[in-house]
């Protein structure tokens, strides 16, 4: 037989080897997977379900939960109330709701429930290391949020400068696609603590940051599809390209610490070095590809979720201008007491309350949270049984949208918290008060940074953000909207609507700090020339030294006082609305 031929044959004979053994591998993993179905439908057999329980069935489900997740939990909780199972395409899913369920959950410990982040499954993209001792998560909790009020000039430097360089200050209104322009100002206000000058500005470390995010989810979302026996570990192209920005760094640091020793003179205070700090003295976790890594974790966690939040209260603001003044005189007024600092974000407690309910209602991110797997058969206090190796999810969409929370849930309510904090007579956080109401504060009623131990331990730092940011376009910007963008959802997730522009321009009015109506204005425009100003005692109250305001400002509004006196030679007019607005700058 001539050598093509045997060659011919060799191929064929390759070939058939090929095939027969994907086709048994594919075999093989379904099988495996119908088995795993099987014993979790067995354990949950107890618990209800949302559509089929059959193997071919819930697949089906499955697939139809990726389009409908938020119809097929609403149905469930028609039918069933507060415990049901949903399938999906890797697992059956526990969803829980009610106050009672979720507070069973806030008093579990992490022997009975497990959270994402020790969940044994990041180990394929996080790795193991990251899930056994996440030191990085007690730097957010700890140092990082004793830190906020050291670097919050820091951060509001950065918010001005990247507002400027991504949103121009023009009197015309300017389309700006929303979403795509807020990740870029919360990347470089986060950087700004995490990293420092003039990383946090570099556009290249803002896109690995970005695309960060994306990559894990997508390999995650393809791990929990494979069996066990099949998953492994997936080494993301983002953590050699950190290394590549944040490598030289952290060895300087690391040799600044071995020469000088912890507190080595003119240490940077930003993130890097905390989680230096935090590993001072430990060889084993000196390892510059673990800092990056964490690094990058952090920033997956402090940028998408506040660049989203931020876009749907921009969307709220945009949609709902009827409320910019009152927040831009609680802003002004309080940064006019306090500067632009972390105690006067403390004390918005307007502004706190426009975004908390803009987060209730339009802002949930997704149909349940605060995931958890049992890590022994877990009881509930009604003697409802969740069997080892189950996922729970608590259904926040709806906790956020009952009508046993929440009056009218299904309306905008922007002072809807802030009123309750008067009606219970709470004050500020620098008062040391009840603050029960605020974002930061975990309750049974709002679930968004989740509960108990494990709640979002970076929350504060987030809200304190988000403040600053929101204020900042209060203060400089006017925003416009015809209506709410529908958001998008995809599977259990809510995201908001990524292609909507917003019409941005330059405020059209700047006012004195602390003057807060109209009226005040045009007494000290009528008033301008005369030494003899008696202020109001709100007026006296919120601005001290009110007397050498007005002083200040008499030259500049003196060339309005002969159109104001000619307009209103009557005397003031009787309603705010036919007030003229006097114009002038800081």
């Amino acid at each position: 037989m001539p050598l093509e031929e045997y060659v011919d044959l060799a191929r064929q004979v390759d070939k058939t080897l090929v095939l027969r053994s994907l086709g048994l591998a594919t075999v093989f993993l379904l099988a495996l997977q119908l088995r795993k179905a099987l014993i979790s439908r067995q354990k949950l057999k107890s618990i209800p379900t949302v559509g089929s329980s059959g193997i071919i069935g819930s697949w089906i489900d499955a697939f139809k939960f990726i389009f409908h997740a938020k119809e097929i939990v609403e149905e469930g909780q028609r039918m069933y109330g507060s415990i049901f199972k949903v399938p999906l395409l890797d697992r059956w899913t526990v969803v829980v709701s009610g106050a009672e369920r979720i507070n069973d959950i806030r008093k579990s410990s992490l022997e009975e429930l497990s959270t994402i982040a020790t969940d044994e499954d990041v180990d394929y993209t996080w790795g193991r290391y990251n899930r056994v001792d996440p030191y990085h998560l007690d730097v957010a909790r700890g140092t990082m949020t004793r830190n906020i009020a050291t670097c919050f000039a820091d951060i509001q430097d950065e918010i001005k400068v990247a507002f400027r360089d991504n949103i121009p200050m023009t009197k015309d209104w300017v389309e700006i696609p929303a979403y795509k322009t807020i990740l870029q100002i919360v990347c470089r206000a986060s950087n700004r603590m995490f990293v420092g000058l003039p990383l946090c500005r570099n556009p290249e470390y803002i896109k690995l940051n970005i695309n960060y995010t994306i990559e894990l989810v997508t390999f995650v979302c393809i791990i929990n599809l494979l069996p066990t026996v099949l998953k492994m570990r997936v080494i993301l192209t983002q953590y050699s390209k950190a290394e590549k920005f944040l490598g030289e760094t952290i060895r300087e640091r690391m040799h600044q610490q071995d020469v000088y020793g912890k507190d080595w003179p003119g240490k940077p205070n930003d993130l890097v070095s905390w989680l230096l700090d935090i590993t001072y003295g430990d060889d084993k976790k000196r390892s510059v590809k673990d800092h990056c890594t964490r690094v990058l974790h952090l920033n997956m966690a402090a940028i998408h979720t506040t660049t989203m939040t931020l876009t749907t209260a921009v969307y709220a603001l945009a949609t709902h201008p009827e409320y910019a003044e009152t927040l831009r005189d609680e802003v002004e007024s309080i940064i006019n007491e306090e500067g632009f600092t972390k105690a006067a974000m403390g004390k918005m407690n307007q502004l706190d309350s426009f975004l908390k309910e803009a987060l209730r209602l339009y802002g949930n991110i997704a149909v349940f949270g605060m995931q958890r797997t049992t890590r022994k058969d877990f009881v509930f206090s009604d003697g409802t049984v969740v069997p080892a190796g189950v996922e729970i999810v608590v259904a926040s969409l709806s906790t956020h949208t009952d009508e046993k929370n929440y009056e009218d849930p299904l309306e905008f309510k922007p002072w809807r918290f802030s009123e309750k904090s008067k009606q219970e007579g709470e004050g500020g956080e620098q008062e040391g008060e009840d603050i029960r109401h605020h974002m930061t504060t975990p309750s049974l009623d709002f679930v968004f940074f989740g509960i108990g131990r494990p709640a979002c331990p970076g929350r504060f730092f987030a809200v304190n953000e988000l403040k600053a940011l929101m204020s900042h376009v209060l203060l400089n910007f006017d925003v416009k909207l015809d209506k709410f963008p529908t958001p998008v959802w995809f599977a259990e997730n809510q995201l908001p609507n990524q292609s909507s522009k917003v019409l941005f321009r330059k405020r059209a009015r700047v006012r004195s700090p602390g003057i807060n109506n109209r009226l005040e204005v045009w007494a000290i425009a009528a008033r301008g020339r005369s030494e003899s100003y008696s202020p109001s005692e709100s007026a006296a109250r919120k601005v001290p030294n009110i007397e050498e305001h007005v002083s200040a400002l008499a030259g500049r509004v003196d060339h309005h006082v002969h159109c104001i006196e000619k307009t209103f030679q009557g005397g003031p007019p009787s309603r705010q609305a036919d007030l003229p607005v006097v114009t002038y700058s800081r």
